[in-house]
């Protein structure tokens, strides 16, 4: 050994990472020491790996997942950039979170008046999503309406169905449906297949504000069915009113719709 090389406690320490860490680095690939004692197994470093290791230190206190420092220790020019969009993503739904808190703080917690309807038998065009879990709902759905409204042969304001299960665990499917004329031979051929969606009585409340503080309304549905006795039977329906493309988010109205037929 040269006297360059330092043991791993000393490198830790000049480079702010526990010897635990530095190991992992190293069955990682990621920061392999200079030199290991053949006989003991001892790890030694080189002070000019420092700032290697200050750098991987860094990246982790920024979020940056081990694998994609690999990538930016390697040279690679874009590596950061899906880093920076999960961060974003991540960012804006803490946003709508605190901006339904403010909701609840100024509201208090939902009452939503409930009201008890009857819905005929519709025929619906169906394009499903799979969400993983319950923060991934507004993206899933999205995605499947996009799908009805391309595949959709027709213009008009379309009436739109979104179905949720009850109970949200950490993947479930998403349905979107298109309420269609029954029969209607303009749904050949567009790969979307036509299902009923069956009718009966209905707890409905009318939500009205962004899609993302939905779940203030269903939290009062659900209480209500609950306070009476009612089965909590799903799937919730999600009847979408307005039309996003033209009406502000405070202005959206949306009907909670949770079946209490057998």
């Amino acid at each position: 050994m040269d006297g360059d090389l330092l043991p791993i406690g000393q490198f830790a320490r000049l480079s702010r990472l526990s010897v635990k860490q530095l190991r992992h680095y190293d069955e990682l690939g990621l920061l392999p020491p200079a030199y290991v004692d053949a006989a003991s197994g001892y790890r030694y470093y080189r002070r000019a790996q420092a700032r290697q290791a200050l750098s991987i230190g860094l990246l982790r206190s920024l979020d940056v997942p081990l694998p994609v420092i690999a990538e930016v220790l390697g040279g690679a020019a874009d590596a950061l950039v899906g880093v920076r969009e999960t961060l974003e993503a991540e960012l804006a739904r803490r946003r709508r979170t605190l901006a339904t808190l403010e909701r609840v703080m100024a509201d208090g917690l939902p009452a939503t008046p409930v009201r008890v309807v009857t819905e005929p038998d519709r025929t619906v065009a169906v394009e499903r999503e799979s969400a993983a879990g319950p923060a991934d709902v507004g993206r899933a759905t999205s995605a499947a309406i996009a799908r009805l409204l391309r595949a959709r042969p027709r213009t008009g304001p379309p009436r739109l169905v979104g179905l949720f299960p009850v109970e949200l665990e950490d993947a479930f499917e998403v349905r979107a449906g298109l309420v269609v004329d029954p029969g209607d031979p303009a749904w050949e051929g567009t790969g979307v297949g036509l299902e009923t969606l069956p009718g009966g009585t209905f707890a409905c409340a009318t939500h009205v504000g962004p899609y993302d503080q939905i779940m203030l309304t269903t939290h009062a549905v659900l209480a209500w069915c609950a306070e009476r006795g009612h089965p909590l039977r799903g799937p919730i329906r999600e009847v979408y009113v307005s039309d996003p493309a033209t009406t502000e988010p405070d202005r959206l109205v949306t009907h909670l719709m949770l079946p209490l037929d057998a």
